[in-house]
């Protein structure tokens, strides 16, 4: 295996961790705060049932989805938009930060020309004097 394939697997599994903690960060964070603003409800009860809901079932999403009831679930849509937000922003920052890193390294030196070119240059300049 190249070292950029053990990179690219490292990287993948380095996401999906990454992945849960904006997950847990929007779910368990971001989404209650937005809520409590706009009046302490929740984005992911928020649905259109695409059928009657029957009678004695909660008006919750998953009340309904166990009913058979198949909904418009836009409320989980916002969440998940917001979470992709939130992480598309941090990989941004992240990107942003190691291209400012790289450009920050001192390019490296020139290599020394062969002795051949130097050999070269040397009797250029003498046959000019």
């Amino acid at each position: 295996m190249k070292g950029n394939v053990v990179d690219l697997a490292v990287g993948v599994i380095i996401g999906a961790a990454f992945g849960q903690i904006v997950d847990s960060i929007v779910n368990d964070l971001v989404m209650p705060v937005v809520g409590a603003i706009f009046g302490g409800f929740d984005f992911k009860d928020y649905f259109v049932a695409l059928k009657e809901i029957p009678p004695g079932v909660p008006h919750a999403l998953d009340a309904v989805k166990k009913a058979g009831v198949p909904v418009f679930a836009y409320g989980s849509f916002i969440t998940i938009a917001i979470n992709f937000i939130i992480l598309a922003f941090i990989i941004f920052l992240m990107v942003k930060q190691f291209n400012r890193l790289k450009k920050a390294e001192p390019p490296p030196a020139p290599a020394a020309p062969p002795e051949d070119v130097v050999l070269l240059r040397e009797i250029r300049d003498a046959l000019r004097r």
